[in-house]
């Protein structure tokens, strides 16, 4: 074996079935050695052993084998029991070939539950138990309870409303029905197929699509009762499926508010829909309540009873006015350059609110054990501290002071290497002043941070690698003989809550009156806070939705005031949901600020909570201690409805390796799975990431292919990925699935023969599958492996948003926000939008040249009208149209950058949409120090040819577009609010281009926070003539793009590279004008070469 490989890693990562020579070690003392096929389940080969066995000695010794269980060493060095035996061995991937059978100890099932559980998020149960905190066994524990109470509630259910849970209603934000489908369906019906379960037999039926789904079951019982004359039956007791989806129609919704029946009558199809009886629904939800029970009943026999609750003396801390202090031990682990000296520094925080003044300690030698031992006092009184007082650590190295040269003037000044930081909380998760030693294990410092060294907003888990991180002993000391508790604040006496009702100005109410009507008001001078402190209880009153500026300038290290903000919080108005997200962020971290705003989250519906998912997620890193009112709420709502549910689990699950959470996502993961066993059997056969050796689901799959071809050592051809899916593990693992990106889809049968991978970077894999059961294409879906996908999805959530926001205004502007979901390090899923091509591609094939390609301005209007015969066309081009304002609005917004033609999409029908948001909140790429993008959004001259119909006199329809542009700028500018919040929640994800609030203020700028509607529409305006007045840089940009990407010879030239292509652009005379906008003669000439092309530009000025 070649030196530093070890283990059997290069033979599980080869393709095919071969054969492998295995050990097996038997309870008996018998040893046997045979080959297993690499596709072999641990079933299987459970049996080759029994048959092998029987012509051994002590064979009789043997029992039953399901009394028996393999265990191996894994690729993690660890011994794992095989328990779950459908997994094929290439999928085990021990570190030997090596299998050991032992006799079954404990129970079986709940060893199972386990080995699934740990299979599916990525971390072993057993790290849990490891970690002997107290803490986490606690949250474990009531946890455990909390969810599998919950499960049982579920299955209690009637089976309508078990409906609601596993197959929520996927629904429009609106009832009206699709513009196109409006003028026709007015005053007519649309066709639906419907068939019955277990029957070929389907009828065509009339339904006028304002009907509830009720009124076409009475009219499909009605059909059936006449053609087959079979006795009449009630359409209550049945419900509707979209045909080889677990989508389901019901409810009190008006049928074309259902996601399905509105793309249906949007695109001129008939929906297809099966009656299923209510006993088939009940029949799924008897086989996961014996699943569920089985599982409940086995833990509540093993259950111990929980131990007596001892009594101890404690102290209130209110009532120890000593100033606070700790004491700094020593470091481990510190690694800095010699000639240096080590400093730490100590803050303590509420939120982003620092208490009192930083504490720095004295310099030290460096070393890799550096020794302090000296006390840190700060300028707070223990009776003071918050709740949730934070003590923030930076530890950096100072460049000794040099000598000064002779003959210069500057002075010396010592230089700050941050080296660490770590955070830990002043209480304990029992509201007890911490006490005794601790060693805090940090984490590494960003080397070339220009900000405060100290991090209060990063966590206060410790580094788990702890072998390799520098570490600070701190002690807490005992200030007194009992515990000391923070007291609890609904025993406060009513004195201590309330102050003197204070006397105010009119000028005072007025001030106050500007200070909540400026939305952008967050920065506040003393007397403006000391206004706001004083009339706080008519900000209760009359600015209810400004309590995030009261919570701002609230004084959090002086007892008195906070007893009294709690006391305020106790009366104070609920928040709508979406006003209540902001009160989520790490500056409010009081347990009863937090408490206030779950009570408020608790009003949004589900599919409310679901567009707002990603974001709670995020701000679980800022909460201080396991247990805490978010996680209860998040997976109370996830238990309610599968499908929160299913995006809560890969939420999580998608960042399980990052050390700071991977903790805390663990264990709520593993929460949510004990009180869903029947999903976690849904989940198994869903992808899953792969870094873990044990994975037989599909994501591992799709991994191990992406791997397989972006290896450099061959050129791989789509000819070889195509053997590779056809073979049985990969066929298996990678058919009949439910789609990650949307439960209700399944993939069926994957369609190795139209599997490719692109080309690009990343090599991303594009999967086909299809269904004979359901109507329509082929669905598609592309794995990324090797980029975050994580800004692409916050960046199509908000389209998503903006969407239904202009659907809720009546205005549909037809957008693609295609389902995106990371489900691993730098891995994901994307949907295929089908029936679309590049911007670039079109022109691309339009042209002879790369050079014209892009100033090709009929190319775009050409192809629609290739795809769209005469009477399709209008509708194409006013699909164009609505699709192309509603981006150019949103991409401004947001400030989306990287804006090339390959990036920006059209599907045949007409809809323009963009992909690929690598770049976002006026982060426009660069190149040689130049910003290639300098236009606020994309508008070509090639999009108004195709929305002026390709008359250049058309001006009606390019006003048309333009007021619908601004119509939903205005929309947006009113939701302004909503939108920096929800970026301001996902401050936690770590996005390069989205860490700090400076990140923020583009949003703010692009959506005119603080001004009025006319002066946000006024500057809009201005952003808008210049878009398409310097769109001929984006056309140039285009050329350039288009010229890297295309390979293909210049005509009546001998081919040569595109780099070699030496273009020129040269502007001349004939200047024209038509419906206000001017057009230049562009001449471009390739040097070296006889040819010269010129084209029509236009461009606004002078």
């Amino acid at each position: 074996m070649p030196p530093g490989k070890y283990g059997m890693q290069e033979e599980w990562e080869k393709e095919g079935d071969q054969g492998i020579v295995m050990d097996f070690l038997l309870p008996t003392g018998i040893f046997l050695k045979f080959p297993v096929s690499r596709n072999d389940t641990i079933k299987s080969i459970k049996k080759m052993v029994w048959k092998n066995a029987r012509s051994e000695a002590l064979f009789s010794a043997l029992g039953d084998p399901d009394a028996y269980v393999f265990t191996c060493i894994n690729q993690t060095a660890e011994r794992e029991e095989l328990e779950e035996e459908s997994r094929r061995i290439c999928d085990v991937r021990p570190f030997m070939c090596v299998l050991r059978l032992v006799a079954r100890e404990g129970d079986r099932v709940e060893k199972l539950t386990n080995t699934q559980i740990s299979l599916l998020i990525g971390k072993g149960l057993h790290e849990f138990e490891a970690q002997k905190n107290h803490e986490v066994n606690e949250f474990r524990t009531k946890m455990r309870t909390f969810c599998e109470e919950k499960a049982q509630e579920r299955q209690m259910l009637h089976w309508q409303q078990w409906m609601e849970y596993s197959f929520p209603c996927d629904l429009e934000p609106c009832c009206s029905l699709p513009v196109c489908a409006s003028a026709k369906s007015k005053n007519s019906k649309i066709f639906i197929n419907v068939k019955f379960e277990a029957s070929d037999e389907s009828f065509m039926l009339q339904q006028d699509p304002q009907d509830f789904p009720v009124a076409l079951m009475k009219s499909a019982l009605k059909k059936k009762a006449t053609v087959f004359r079979s006795v009449r039956q009630e359409p209550e007791d049945y419900t509707l499926q979209v045909n080889g989806t677990w989508e389901f129609i019901y409810g009190k919704h008006p049928m074309c508010q259902f996601k399905y029946i509105f793309s249906c009558l949007r695109n001129g199809q008939n929906p297809h829909l099966t009656m299923v009886h209510h006993s088939t629904i009940s029949k799924y939800q008897e086989e996961q309540g014996r699943m569920c029970s089985q599982a409940y009943k086995s833990r509540s026999l093993s259950r111990p009873p929980p131990l007596p609750l001892k009594k101890q003396n404690t102290s209130s801390l209110w009532s120890i006015n000593e100033p606070f202090y700790i004491h700094l031990l020593q470091g481990s682990r510190v690694n800095a350059d010699e000639g240096m000296k080590l400093v730490v520094q100590a803050g303590l925080f509420h939120g982003s609110e620092l208490l009192c003044k930083v504490v720095t300690s004295s310099e030290v030698t460096v070393c890799s054990e550096p020794l302090w031992d000296q006390k840190l006092e700060f300028d707070i009184n223990v009776a003071d501290l918050p709740r949730m007082s934070r003590l923030c650590f930076a530890l950096y190295a100072v460049i000794e002071k040099a000598k000064k040269p002779r003959g210069t003037k500057k002075k010396n000044k010592k230089a700050d290497c941050p080296i660490a930081w770590v955070n830990t909380m002043v209480f304990d998760y029992k509201d007890q002043l911490k006490t005794g030693e601790f060693l805090l294990s940090t984490w590494p410092s960003v080397p070339d941070d220009k900000g405060d060294l100290l991090n209060p907003m990063g966590t206060v888990e410790k580094n788990p690698n702890v072998d390799s991180a520098a570490g600070l002993l701190i002690r807490f000391h005992n200030i007194r003989q009992h515990p000391l508790y923070y007291p609890p604040l609904d025993k406060i006496s009513d004195v201590e809550k309330n102050g003197d009702a204070p006397f105010a100005t009119k000028e005072e109410y007025m001030k106050l009156k500007e200070i909540m009507d400026n939305k952008n008001y967050t920065e506040f001078f003393e007397d403006e806070k000391e206004l706001l402190w004083k009339l706080r209880a008519e900000v209760r009153n009359h600015y209810p939705e400004s309590l995030s500026k009261l919570l701002l300038i609230t004084k959090w290290n002086k007892r008195e005031d906070v007893v009294q903000m709690v006391s305020l919080l106790r009366n104070w108005p609920d928040l709508p949901g979406i006003h209540a997200l902001e009160l989520l962020d790490y500056s409010f971290p009081d347990p009863t600020v937090r408490s206030f705003t779950i009570r408020c989250l608790r009003k949004l519906s589900d599919d409310e909570l679901l567009q707002y998912l990603i974001q709670l997620v995020q701000v679980l890193k800022y909460e201080s201690y396991l247990d805490c009112d978010l996680t209860t709420f998040l997976l109370e709502r996830a238990l309610s409805n599968r499908r929160i549910g299913h995006f809560l689990f890969w939420h999580l699950r998608s960042e399980i390796h990052v050390a700071s959470v991977s903790l805390r996502f663990g264990l709520i993961l593993e929460a949510y799975c004990r009180g869903n066993i029947c999903h976690i059997k849904l989940l198994t056969k869903q992808p899953l990431p792969y870094p873990l050796p044990h994975r037989t689901e599909a994501l591992g799959k799709m991994k191990a292919l992406s791997d397989f071809v972006k290896s450099g050592s061959q050129k791989m051809t789509v000819d070889d990925l195509k053997l590779c899916i056809r073979q049985e593990s990969y066929l298996e693992a990678l058919s009949d699935l439910l789609s990650p990106l949307n439960p209700s889809i399944i993939l069926a049968e994957i369609c190795a023969d139209k599997c490719r991978f692109m080309d690009s970077k990343m090599k991303p894999l594009w999967l086909l599958y299809k269904n004979p059961l359901a109507q329509g294409d082929m669905v598609g879906i592309i794995f990324k492996n090797g980029d975050d996908l994580r800004q692409d999805m916050l960046t199509l959530q908000m389209i998503q948003l903006m969407e239904n926001l202009w659907k809720k205004e009546g205005l549909d502007l037809r957008m693609i926000p295609y389902a995106c979901l990371s489900t691993g390090n730098k891995m994901g899923l994307i949907e295929v939008v089908k029936n679309s091509d590049t911007i670039a591609n079109i022109q691309r094939n339009s042209s002879n040249s790369a050079a014209t390609a892009a100033f090709n301005k009929d190319a775009l209007l050409n192809w629609l009208k290739s795809k769209n015969p005469e009477e399709k066309l209008d509708k194409a081009i006013e699909e164009f149209t609505l699709s192309c304002a509603g981006y150019c609005v949103a991409t401004y917004v947001l400030g989306i950058g990287d804006r090339h033609n390959d990036n920006i999409m059209i599907r045949e029908t007409g809809q323009l949409f963009h992909i690929d948001f690598g770049h976002f909140l006026g982060n426009f790429k660069r190149k040689l120090g130049i910003n290639r993008e300098r236009v606020p959004f994309i508008l070509t001259y090639d999009f108004v040819h195709v929305i002026q119909q390709g008359r250049t006199n058309n001006s009606e329809k390019f006003e048309r577009f333009r007021g619908y542009c601004e119509r939903a700028y205005k929309i947006l500018c009113r939701n302004g609010t909503l939108f920096v919040n929800l970026f301001a929640m996902m401050k936690a994800a770590g996005l390069p281009e989205l860490t700090s609030f400076k990140d923020i203020q583009y949003l703010k700028d692009s959506l005119a926070l603080g001004k009025s509607e006319e002066e946000a529409l006024k500057n809009f305006k201005v952003k808008f003539n210049e878009a398409l007045r310097e769109s001929w840089k984006t056309k140039v940009n285009w050329m350039m793009h288009s010229l890297a990407k295309d390979n293909r010879p210049v005509k009546n030239t001998a081919p040569r590279e595109p780099e070699d292509q030496k273009l020129r652009i040269l502007i001349y005379g004939e200047k024209r004008e038509e419906n206000t906008i001017k057009y230049f003669k562009l001449l471009m000439a390739f040097k070296d070469t006889q040819q010269m092309f010129t084209s029509d530009w236009p461009v606004c000025g002078t």
